[in-house]
């Protein structure tokens, strides 16, 4: 684990140049990708550094770290927002309804509908992203493409849910460059849905070692862990 603001410091900078030539490749601005940084394991002494410089949205995958973390970090520095990546579940919906500004892992099912209860209870809408699954293994989590449409028609009833866009974890690849074609197909998607529903214009996807792909094929969100804070971050898949 990093543990020293300079090398947090290039890190970063690091992370953001691979972005912004991305962008460039691409014929797009560097401000249209937000770094969500995925903290799993990172202290919040070391959160509070990178606040410091410039990171602003933090992005957990277990709703217990989501309510320490974000509830330490309240009380010491405002303007953090907070990504849920996490398999929703009903046991703990409620918690990340509390906690979270964006839930980027929403998937059919009771937890979701939870999700919307809660944040509607207490005035609020939560964003959230539909993760679409592009293996159709159930341990992956997500919807598959097929199911969508109607996925997104019964989940837009709720009224403390607003749907912003899609996320994706692509199929394991021996190479990198293997994930490009699950970026290109979730972009399809997300252009296709938002004939209709015009607010879907975020695509979460990429992390450490594809980001550059997933921005050359229109990802306005990366989750990066491991480019940032070394080899302990994270859980296999997010980050």
């Amino acid at each position: 684990m990093l543990d020293h603001r300079e090398e947090l410091t290039g890190s970063i900078a690091a992370v953001r140049r691979r972005i912004d030539a991305a962008c460039r490749r691409s014929g797009r601005a560097g401000d249209e990708v937000t770094l969500v940084a995925a903290t799993k394991t990172v202290p919040v002494s070391l959160l509070l550094i990178a606040h410091e410089l410039g990171l602003a949205h933090f992005g957990e995958n277990r709703a217990n770290d989501l309510a320490t973390k974000s509830t330490a970090l309240a009380t010491v520095t405002p303007g953090i927002t907070w990504h849920f990546f996490g398999r929703l579940q009903t046991g703990t919906a409620r918690r990340v309804a509390d906690h979270a500004d964006v839930v980027h892992s929403g998937q059919p099912g009771d937890a979701l509908m939870r999700l919307g209860q809660r944040t509607a209870a207490h005035g609020k809408v939560m964003r959230w992203l539909a993760q679409v699954d592009f293996t159709d293994r159930p341990d992956r989590g997500g919807v598959i493409p097929e199911d969508l449409d109607a996925f997104v028609e019964e989940a837009g009833r709720s009224p403390g849910l607003r749907l912003v866009g899609l996320m994706t974890l692509p199929p394991r690849t021996e190479e990198a460059e293997g994930a490009r074609p699950f970026f290109a197909r979730l972009r399809e998607l997300r252009d296709g849905l938002r004939r209709r529903w015009p607010e879907i214009q975020e695509l979460s996807m990429g992390m450490s070692l594809d980001l550059e792909m997933a921005v050359e094929e229109g990802a306005t969100m990366v989750r990066v862990g491991t480019a940032l804070f070394g080899e302990r971050l994270g859980s296999p898949g997010r980050g």
